[in-house]
């Protein structure tokens, strides 16, 4: 289904792009000939538009090819909005190029070559728009199950990690990892939240022909060699696609950059992307937009405090040690939405936990008072971490802050998600809050960690505010 649907979608591309060209050199006519922008033209240089349809066609045939020799209709996932634009802009460059040369060589003095350039602008530009609306719909439909790519992952190491929670986080990509497989025993008997442990790589073929597998993305290490070998042999006689990811000598992906000196490959180690320069960026923005923030809210945080008075006793501010960058501790500010005794009754609820991981969470849970399931629900209750960004312990955007008891449980690989500053909000919030498990959000945590960007923040923030809105995963 998955490889039908990539072909019917990548022709319906061409076709749309040939129209497109088409409407975009009409429009360059219109320009150059009706509205005669920045020169104007002769009547003897006049020519209906018919005159042009056949140098229409040609610029046509001749961009598509280049698209298609440059890849721009590959069915390979993950690349950005950016990249494409990027291959479209050369692409579109050379076609446009060469068809003035070829007017130039056969019709020198017959047309305004100014027309094949306002029509390289207005094809790069249609084009564009195209691949946006394209991906809006390639989401649309991935997000209800079309065009999605099953995969299993071989190897639930450190690469094997990187790799799901790059899935996970970027869900726009339309993979849907089924489960992994290791001969570790730990590993591969053991779930990683809703990504299910299918056994040993012995179980490959069984797991390929049960649960449909598309794609098998193998992340052993190069000392298994003739182990991956053996799973690209099975994968083949399925007729599965096959992708193998380099361990890099045991160096996370995330971590390698390529520079390239006159040819020659060269592999580097760089520092995570929250350093140097991008912390004090990321400083500098949660420093303004929490100002602006605290002045404009200041009102509703007044009321808020009057509410929780009113309800309940105790104070109003809940305070709790968290664990922050580098494991220092802090206290984090929350409005109270329990009652004054929560914290002496937690015992007693243990059994009732529906979080797994070292988290605690209860869906109803009785502690709550009546305005603090509306705090909770609406996330009003953490308004007062705006005082823990200001102070520098937090961020508006990063890893939930967990509690001490939480961090002295988690293995090797779950403290890495303590190299940066927590965030009010963040990746795992808006991907299901409570409703992910541990190991998710902190995959989802560590992607945010390695892949930081000012967009990215952007984006979080954007997607924070039809989460709370909808209430989506919070209890």
């Amino acid at each position: 289904m998955s490889k039908r649907y990539e072909i019917w979608f990548a022709a319906g591309k061409v076709l749309a792009d040939a129209v497109l060209i088409n409407i975009a050199f009409f429009v360059a006519y219109k320009v150059r000939y009706q509205l005669q922008w920045f020169r104007e033209v002769e009547p003897r240089y006049y020519h209906p538009y018919g005159v042009f349809l056949p140098s229409a066609l040609g610029l046509m045939a001749i961009l598509l090819l280049i698209y298609w020799w440059d890849g721009v209709y590959s069915t390979s996932r993950g690349r950005t909005w950016l990249d494409k634009s990027n291959d479209l802009l050369r692409g579109t460059m050379t076609g446009t190029a060469a068809m003035m040369l070829i007017v130039f060589i056969y019709r020198p003095f017959f047309y305004s070559r100014l027309i094949f350039g306002y029509a390289g602008v207005f094809v790069f530009v249609l084009l564009n728009i195209g691949r946006l609306l394209e991906g809006a719909v390639r989401e649309r439909l991935r997000r209800r199950g079309i065009g999605v790519r099953r995969a299993l992952i071989v190897g639930a190491g450190e690469i094997g990690r990187t790799v799901m929670r790059n899935l996970m986080a970027q869900p726009e990509i339309g993979y849907e990892v089924v489960g992994f497989v290791d001969d570790a025993p730990e590993k591969g008997h053991t779930d990683m939240g809703r990504l299910k442990a299918l056994g040993d790589t012995a179980n490959i073929p069984t797991m390929v022909a049960e649960h449909a597998i598309d794609e098998v993305i193998i992340t052993l290490p190069w000392i298994s060699h003739r182990k991956i070998m053996r799973v690209i042999a099975q994968c083949e006689r399925q007729n599965v696609r096959v992708k193998l990811v380099p361990d890099m000598f045991q160096i996370s992906i995330s971590q390698v950059e390529l520079e390239v000196i006159n040819g020659i490959p060269m592999l580097g180690v760089r520092e995570p992307s929250i350093r140097g320069w991008n912390r004090a960026v990321k400083r500098t923005v949660d420093v303004l937009v929490v100002s602006l923030g605290l002045v404009i809210l200041s009102p509703l945080m007044a009321l808020i405090a009057l509410a929780i008075r009113l309800n309940s006793q105790g104070p109003v501010i809940f305070k709790q040690i968290r664990v922050g960058r580098d494991g220092e501790e802090f206290l984090v500010y929350k409005f109270r939405t329990m009652r004054e005794d929560a914290e002496d009754t937690k015992g007693h609820l243990s059994d009732q936990n529906e979080a797994q991981g070292p988290i605690f969470k209860i869906r109803d849970d009785p502690r709550c008072t009546r305005v603090g399931r509306f705090l909770r629900r609406s996330s009003l209750d953490e308004l007062p971490q705006l005082y823990n960004v200001l102070r520098g312990e937090m961020s508006l955007i990063g890893p939930r802050p967990p509690i001490p008891d939480e961090v002295k449980q988690y293995k090797p690989w779950q403290q890495r998600r303590l190299e940066t500053s927590p965030g009010i909000t963040g990746l795992w919030q808006v991907s299901g809050r409570s409703d992910l498990t541990f190991d998710e959000m902190v995959l989802l945590d560590l992607f945010y960690i390695e892949n930081w960007s000012l967009l990215l923040d952007i984006k979080i923030a954007l997607r924070t505010i039809p989460t709370i809105m909808l209430g989506t995963g919070a209890y």
